[in-house]
């Protein structure tokens, strides 16, 4: 077996109970999004509902309301911005939603852009609720893996197979945790690393301390062949409680009792896109607020703004 890091400390375990294992209940329950991290892909779900239901929505999910209403960790949570007494001005399902709508819009078109320039694997790194697979409009010699914990892609399926839905393109769930060696996971499960590929790891480095996503960075410069592409979103404040009185985060604690805070890693955060330009990659480092200004829509800086630190970076790996 490759070397493997836990992508999780003790205490973080403790409280999600998962100690490792993935817990599939067998019938493909909530296991694996009833608690802790899971609990944040739902609420990414519930942020994509309601900006499917917009009018002026960068991005649709038909999907994504149903994977809500069927955990009943977030019955009562809205799917529709009509259900938000104050719209865009509440700061979870309004401002904090609407930064979810566009990040998922932005992040499409990577992927596609990159999948049209000639990289045909797709690897979603901690998939969790994605569902790209199914409502993008792929090339057809595209293939999509998704890596994410059995419970976390049992659920998924679960609700999935209940709307009949079929995948838009050739999908690979890899049933693995990243604590564990996805790698080999991925490779038999027909990854090709002399191919090219795109890769995103969204919402996904927050939780991790800066070994482990050093480690997961360097692992896919190793596997990304030239002409390859990855996205990822970043936090470069070192000092996250300076935050925590911030509308983001007491919404989220106080309405779903999520304390994002107690579950993002909160040591210095390594210089990742500098160690790949370092690496021949060409990067773009740039804020959610650009893509707002870009598109027309979504969240603008305001102050004690939980959201300054976000970065989401682009990279490029040239071919030979």
């Amino acid at each position: 077996m490759s070397e493997t890091y836990d992508i999780t400390d003790p205490a973080r375990t403790e409280r999600d109970g998962t100690d490792g294992v993935d817990g599939v209940d067998g019938v493909g329950g909530t296991d694996g999004v009833d608690g802790g991290v899971g609990v944040t892909a739902l609420l990414v779900a519930a942020a994509r509902a309601i900006e499917t239901h917009r009018a002026d929505s960068l991005a649709r999910d038909a999907y994504a309301e149903h994977f809500v209403r069927a955990a009943p960790v977030c019955a009562g949570w809205p799917v529709r911005v009509e259900e938000v007494p104050d719209g865009d001005a509440d700061p979870l399902w309004g401002r904090f939603a609407r930064y979810f709508g566009l990040r998922t819009r932005v992040l499409d078109d990577f992927l596609l852009g990159s999948t049209a320039a000639g990289a045909a694997q797709v690897v979603l790194l901690g998939a969790g609720l994605d569902t790209r697979a199914f409502r993008l409009d792929w090339p057809s010699d595209c293939v999509v893996y998704e890596i994410d914990r059995a419970g976390v892609l049992a659920f998924k399926h679960r609700v999935l197979d209940g709307l009949a839905a079929g995948p838009r393109v050739r999908r690979v769930p890899v049933p693995v945790d990243l604590r564990d060696d996805w790698v080999t996971a991925l490779t038999s499960a027909g990854f090709d690393p002399a191919a090219p590929s795109v890769w995103l790891a969204e919402g996904l480095l927050f939780y991790l301390p800066a070994p482990v996503e050093t480690y997961l960075i360097d692992t896919v410069h190793r596997l990304a062949a030239g002409g390859s592409a990855l996205a990822y979103e970043a936090k470069l404040e070192k000092d996250l409680l300076a935050y925590r009185d911030s509308a983001i985060y007491t919404a989220t604690r106080a309405r779903i009792g999520i304390d994002l805070l107690d579950l993002f890693d909160k040591g210095p955060r390594p210089d990742s896109a500098g160690a790949l330009a370092a690496r021949g990659w060409t990067t773009t480092v740039e804020t959610p607020f650009d893509h707002t200004r870009r598109h027309g829509r979504g969240p603008l800086p305001e102050p004690d703004d939980a959201l300054e630190g976000n970065r989401w970076v682009f990279a490029r790996r040239p071919r030979p």
